[in-house]
């Protein structure tokens, strides 16, 4: 199946401090490890950035667009450079950087058993508690929850559709399932960490220098 990725990089990096997808991890742009993960198992790779960042921001997609105001209208820009025969759409977040190819083929190859969409997920090992304010209401069983992580993947028209509605979800995935797609987890990679505060640059450093030399 003919497959394209978009990698989502629109944020402005509130948390963060600075647009973190145009940080540097060991000489590479966050932004172009994601794309890397992808390029391998797809025919193009579109990236998405906040429009003022478009100026001077040499990223190695074939495309790059403008995004928008959230995270759904920013993938629904991407797609608009997607070709219109691509099979299987991966949407991946420019500030998870530690993704493998693999996970990405893993994720495609569930597409292609049948699958409308789906994701990488692991197992959650915190323990978790339903809370009001500062008062703990509820433990949570953990036992049939995962972590979900991008690349998420999808079934062209169903990605299409579901954003046909312009509904906000926090993932593409919630967007195919809410339009009646079915979705499955594959499984995911404890080190796919999310970038989200300047330390995990650090960390995320640290796990490149225990793969070796690439």
């Amino acid at each position: 199946m003919r497959a394209w990725g978009i990698v989502v990089a629109g944020g402005r990096g509130a948390r963060y401090g600075r647009p973190k997808q145009l940080d540097q991890l060991a000489g590479r742009l966050l932004i172009d490890w994601a794309v890397a993960a992808l390029r391998p198992v797809c025919e193009g790779v579109v990236a998405v950035l906040a429009a003022d960042l478009l100026d001077g921001a040499t990223v190695s997609a074939d495309a790059v667009v403008a995004g928008g105001d959230t995270r759904a209208a920013s993938v629904r820009a991407g797609l608009a450079a997607v070709p219109g025969d691509a099979e299987v759409i991966l949407v991946h977040d420019a500030v998870r950087p530690l993704a493998t190819t693999a996970l990405a083929a893993r994720v495609i190859a569930a597409i292609e058993d049948g699958a409308d969409g789906a994701v990488p997920g692991v197992p959650v090992v915190d323990t978790l508690k339903r809370v009001d304010g500062p008062k703990v209401i509820a433990t949570v069983d953990r036992a049939d929850l995962v972590g979900v992580q991008t690349p998420q993947g999808f079934r062209a028209e169903a990605l299409r559709r579901a954003h046909a509605t312009e509904a906000d979800a926090t993932d593409d995935a919630g967007l195919v399932e809410a339009a009646g797609g079915t979705v499955v987890v594959v499984e995911g990679e404890r080190e796919n960490l999310k970038v989200t505060w300047p330390e995990d640059i650090a960390v995320a450093e640290a796990l490149l220098a225990a793969r070796g030399p690439r």
